[in-house]
């Protein structure tokens, strides 16, 4: 049996990448997709995709930074499908990678108001729909650098935004427990995606910092993964096979953050 039959599911940054690879998951999984992202050509295409394979799939564009963009996008997706039981936040950037003196403001702001003020407005939003559920399961994308690794040259921002998302996950991880709902967070290391070609990068080789291994990673497949990867491991957590685990912060990467 689909382990999550008829189970709808709101993703951001569903178009490509992690999102898109957890979104053909959970439909291949029997649950009722809603793909949330700026993408409209990839977002409609993947869309397109699973509903050529049998599956429910629904486009909403969504610019996870604007309160009345979620807003809207979690009212199409509850409108649609009349429910929501799955949230996963997975919207994100690597914004702009310099040093610290030369990071300009608006470019902190950007970075914070899409990684962790999206994450927020997406949470705030669903928490209704699911609470009226009668519980559900809240996953979002963080990464291991900010909480397990600080080795990215320049990366204050992004770091600093990730870090924060996984200190707000416990928190409504508490909060929201006797409602039934789950909040946990996956952190991948090097996952196959495009995001590093819309990385930013201003003189990152005068902060200094290299971290090289002689004889290569010994982390399970050198520490590189695909979006299947995550996706399996979200499938766990919105599945009823996760349903005693919350708060939980969960590092998928093969091991090689532990290295750093």
């Amino acid at each position: 049996m689909a382990m999550l039959k008829d189970k709808v599911a709101f993703i951001t940054g569903a178009a490509s990448g992690i999102g898109a690879g957890t979104a053909r998951r959970f439909a291949q999984e029997g649950a009722h997709v809603v793909l949330a992202d700026m993408q409209d050509d990839e977002g409609q295409k993947l869309q397109q995709e699973l509903e050529r394979a049998g599956h429910r799939a629904t486009y909403v564009h969504c610019d996870v930074s604007d309160a009345p963009s979620v807003e809207a996008a979690i009212s199409t997706a509850v409108d649609t499908y009349g429910r929501l039981d799955i949230v996963f936040a997975n919207a994100g950037i690597n914004g702009v990678w310099t040093p610290i003196d030369e990071l300009q403001p608006d470019e902190w702001h950007r970075t914070l108001a899409i990684n962790l003020t999206g994450t927020y407005l997406t949470v705030h939003y669903a928490v209704p729909h699911l609470k009226r559920a009668g519980g559900g399961s809240i996953i979002i994308t963080s990464s291991v650098n900010g909480n397990r690794t600080f080795s990215t040259p320049g990366a204050s921002a992004y770091s600093t935004s990730k870090a924060g998302q996984v200190a707000f996950m416990k928190m409504i991880a508490l909060e929201l427990g006797r409602h039934g709902i789950r909040v946990n967070a996956v952190c991948p290391g090097k996952i196959h995606t495009n995001i590093e070609q819309r990385t930013e990068q201003r003189d990152t080789d005068q902060i200094g910092i290299q971290v090289e291994l002689p004889e290569g990673n010994p982390a399970l497949h050198g520490g590189e993964g695909e979006p299947v990867d995550v996706a399996d491991t979200c499938l766990f957590l919105a599945s009823d096979l996760g349903r005693h685990v919350s708060g939980v912060d969960i590092y998928v990467d093969g091991g090689a953050s532990l290295l750093r």
